[in-house]
């Protein structure tokens, strides 16, 4: 059974900084690509970014592409969304996600999630 936990999430001011951390257990983290989602009030839930097993390629969304970045520290079995730049339309539920193979950009795709971390950007 693989576990996600995620933590960082808070109120932050626009302009601010955030960085969001996912751990993963029971299973060998390096066998998965790694995403994180996002869902607002009343919206679906939306992709933000992706990582490959060993980091070397990530996938942003065009709304977070320049201000967010994705990393991965595979001895810690932890995945980190650093949020820079923020704006309230980043105001959501923050979700990680993994997959074995290859990264991905949509939810469907992903078999495991951590339950969330409320990010609130106030104006």
């Amino acid at each position: 059974q693989v576990q996600l936990v995620e933590s960082g999430g808070g109120l932050v001011q626009t302009g601010g900084s955030l960085r969001l951390a996912c751990v993963v257990s029971g299973r060998t983290f390096s066998m998965y690509a790694m995403g994180w989602f996002r869902q607002a009030p009343g919206k679906e839930r939306e992709f933000v970014g992706s990582i490959n097993w060993n980091g070397d390629l990530t996938y942003y969304a065009d709304s977070v592409k320049g201000r967010f970045t994705i990393s991965r520290v595979n001895t810690k079995n932890t995945v980190y969304l650093q949020m820079n730049s923020v704006k309230p339309e980043d105001t959501a539920i923050y979700f990680c996600a993994a997959r074995a193979f290859d990264a991905a950009t949509t939810a469907p795709r992903y078999a495991y999630w951590g339950q969330g971390t409320q990010v609130t950007v106030s104006s």
